[in-house]
C-alpha cells in the first residue's frame, strides 16, 4: 500500500478511536465496559500513529501518539503513557521541535514521578540537543544538560553526569560565563585525575579551565596553572601545560608573534577544535590591544 493509502487508513483509525472514546463515557459511570473501549481506542491511536510514520506525516504521527498517551494516563498506565509521549516527541522532532519538547517534558514528568531518574535524564539530553540544533537556544540547552547531570549524579552515574557538565562548561565559556566554566572543568578534572582510565582526560579539563582564567585575568591563569601542577603532577609534562606557559610568557611581553607561533606549533601536532580556537583568539585580542584586554 502506498503512503497515501496508509494515511487514509490511519485517518479512519483515528475517527474510529475517537468514537470509542466518546462511547466509553456513557459506560464509565457504571464502570462497566468503559475501560475496554478506552483500551481499544488506545490501540487504534497507536496503530494510526505508526501508519502516519510510514507515510512520513510526522505531525499527525506525533498527535496520534499523544492521544494514546493521554488515554494510557486515564487508564492509570503510567509507563505506557510515558512511552507514548516519547514516541510522540520522536515523531514531532522531524516536524515541530517545540511540540517535541512539550511531549518529552510530559514523559519526563511521569518518569520522575515514578522515580525513574536515569531515563528522565536521557530525555533531558534529547531536549537539550533539540535546543542546540533546531531552536538554537543555548541558555535552554544548558538548563536541560544541568538537569540531566543532576539526575545522573543522584543515581551515581558520574561519568554520564560529567559528560553533561562538560557540555555546560563549553557553552558557558562561549557565553563568557567563565567562572561557571572554570568550576566545572576543575571539578571534572579533579574527579578524573585519580582514575587510571580517565586521568589522561584530566589534563584537557585543567587546560580548558586555565584558558578561561587567562581570558579573565593573566595573574589568575598563572596561579591556576601552579595549582593544577601541584594537584596533578602529570600535567607538568603535558603539551597543554607547556603551551600555557609559552602563552603566558608571550602575553606578559605583549609579543603577538610568539603567541601565534606557540599556538601554530601546538596545532601542528594536536589539531585545535573550534572551542579552543575561539578561546585562544579571545586571549590573543588582549595582546593586540583590540579593546581594553578585558574580554568579558
Amino acid at each position: 500500500m502506498d503512503s497515501s493509502g496508509k494515511e487514509r487508513e490511519a485517518m479512519q483509525l483515528m475517527a474510529e478511536a475517537e468514537k470509542r472514546v466518546k462511547g466509553s463515557h456513557s459506560f464509565l459511570r457504571g464502570l462497566f465496559g468503559g475501560n475496554t473501549r478506552v483500551e481499544e481506542a488506545c490501540e487504534m491511536y497507536t496503530r494510526a500513529a505508526n501508519m502516519f510514520k510510514i507515510a512520513k506525516n510526522w505531525s499527525a504521527a506525533g498527535n496520534a501518539f499523544c492521544q494514546a498517551a493521554k488515554l494510557h494516563m486515564q487508564l492509570q498506565s503510567k509507563h505506557d503513557s510515558a512511552t507514548s509521549f516519547v514516541d510522540a516527541g520522536n515523531a514531532y522532532k522531524k516536524a515541530d521541535p517545540q511540540e517535541a519538547i512539550n511531549c518529552l517534558n510530559a514523559a519526563i514528568d511521569i518518569y520522575t514521578d515514578m522515580g525513574r531518574f536515569t531515563i528522565a535524564a536521557k530525555h533531558h539530553i534529547t531536549i537539550a540537543e533539540i535546543y542546540e540544533a533546531e531552536l538554537v537556544d543555548i541558555e535552554k540547552a544548558i538548563a536541560h544538560y544541568e538537569q540531566a547531570a543532576d539526575y545522573y549524579k543522584g543515581e551515581e552515574s558520574n561519568s554520564s553526569a560529567n559528560k553533561c557538565l562538560l557540555k555546560v562548561a563549553a557553552y558557558a565559556a562561549q557565553l563568557e560565563q567563565y567562572q561557571k566554566a572554570i568550576e566545572i572543568y576543575e571539578q571534572v578534572g579533579t574527579n578524573t585525575m585519580d582514575n587510571p582510565l580517565l586521568k589522561y582526560s584530566a589534563k584537557e579539563y585543567f587546560f580548558k579551565a586555565a584558558l578561561c582564567h587567562f581570558i579573565v585575568d593573566e595573574l589568575n591563569a598563572k596561579l591556576a596553572l601552579e595549582k593544577y601542577e601541584e594537584m596533578f603532577p602529570a600535567f607538568t609534562d603535558s603539551r597543554e601545560c607547556k603551551l600555557l606557559k609559552k602563552l603566558l610568557e608571550a602575553h606578559e611581553e605583549q609579543n603577538c608573534e610568539a603567541y601565534t607561533e606557540a599556538v601554530k606549533e601546538f596545532d601542528s601536532i594536536s589539531r585545535l577544535d573550534q572551542w579552543l580556537t575561539t578561546m585562544l583568539l579571545r586571549i590573543k585580542k588582549s595582546i593586540q590591544g583590540e579593546g581594553d584586554g578585558d574580554l568579558k
